[in-house]
């Protein structure tokens, strides 16, 4: 066409401002990609430090590349997650050598007490002997607590249904007051028919084991009797254990999965068993573990449900 008076003709001054905005845009998303990408390395090592430092291999940044200010950052990640695993690393071993070594004067005291055979003494010593296992439960749990911290099992998919009959026939064989039952899809109530289909999820065998005696010794701590059932629901399996007994209040459904919070019956009697309230915990962690979730809640007509929820293995 006829040249424009003072510039290029609208067209091309149309098409030459597309092209340069179409750089800069360009250019700016991949200078944001480039200077965000040392922050998402770092996020992504944050998030995976919990995890890592239980297997004893916290990550690693490289402190070589990046502007200044990014390998001051590795840096000082670096050197907190070195110390956090010594830190980590030392408390385990502290707590496993006392609970370790309290253990064996406790048995002798204990092995002594029982020798003794003196009529009058009799009450006393049974005093004395229940005060040497509530100090042995103590210590029991603190060593439970380390182990399950130090647990490294590898995960297989497993057929959770017959590892919850498996858990229910030997309760039942030592006459604990137990039934086991399975749920239809819709969470509907528990009833004697066939184990639900497909009922398998990726997991570590032993660690789900102990999640569940962990939950069937405070149902049957609490209440007279526990019931342990499973479910399909979706995506997911469901186990699910309940009890008859007090409940917990709703305030604090919450805060019994926390370590070292324990609350008491209004019964006195059901007092006898120590502990240092590690169990929900340590069940809690080790569902976690498995991609899973522990809940909590209290049931319509009195009791406590506690319901680990799974992903269903594909």
């Amino acid at each position: 066409g006829p040249p424009h008076r003072g510039g290029l003709p609208p067209a091309d001054l149309a098409l030459d401002y597309g092209v340069r905005l179409l750089v800069i845009a360009l250019a700016a998303w991949w200078g944001s990609r480039w200077v965000a990408a040392p922050m998402r390395r770092l996020a992504g090592a944050a998030r995976g430090l919990g995890p890592a430092l239980r297997e004893g291999a916290p990550p690693v940044l490289d402190e070589r590349g990046g502007t200044r200010e990014v390998r001051e950052a590795a840096q000082v990640f670096n050197a907190m997650a070195r110390q956090l695993q010594q830190q980590f690393r030392a408390r385990t071993l502290l707590m496993a050598s006392v609970s370790h070594d309290v253990r064996t004067p406790l048995t002798r005291l204990r092995l002594r007490l029982e020798r003794l055979e003196r009529p009058q003494d009799a009450a006393l010593v049974g005093r004395c002997i229940a005060d040497v296992r509530e100090i042995d439960a103590l210590v029991e749990s603190a060593l439970e607590l380390t182990r399950s911290e130090q647990a490294q099992e590898a995960p297989r998919i497993l057929d959770l249904a017959a590892l919850v009959q498996a858990v229910a026939d030997d309760r039942i064989e030592q006459g604990q007051a137990l039934s086991c039952g399975w749920a239809d899809e819709g969470g509907g109530a528990a009833a004697p028919v066939a184990a639900p289909a497909a009922a398998t999820a990726r997991v570590q065998p032993a660690a789900l084991r102990r999640v569940l005696e962990n939950l069937l010794d405070n149902a049957l701590r609490h209440g007279t009797r526990a019931h342990l059932a499973l479910r399909r629901e979706g995506g997911a399996v469901c186990i699910t254990v309940d009890d008859d007994g007090p409940g917990i209040p709703r305030a604090q459904l919450d805060a019994v999965l926390d370590p070292f919070v324990q609350l008491h019956d209004a019964d006195p009697r059901r007092h006898h068993r120590a502990g240092l309230g590690l169990g929900l915990h340590i069940a809690r962690d080790l569902v976690r573990r498995q991609g899973g979730t522990l809940t909590l809640d209290n049931l319509g007509g009195g009791g406590l449900r506690a319901q680990v929820r799974l992903p269903a293995a594909p």
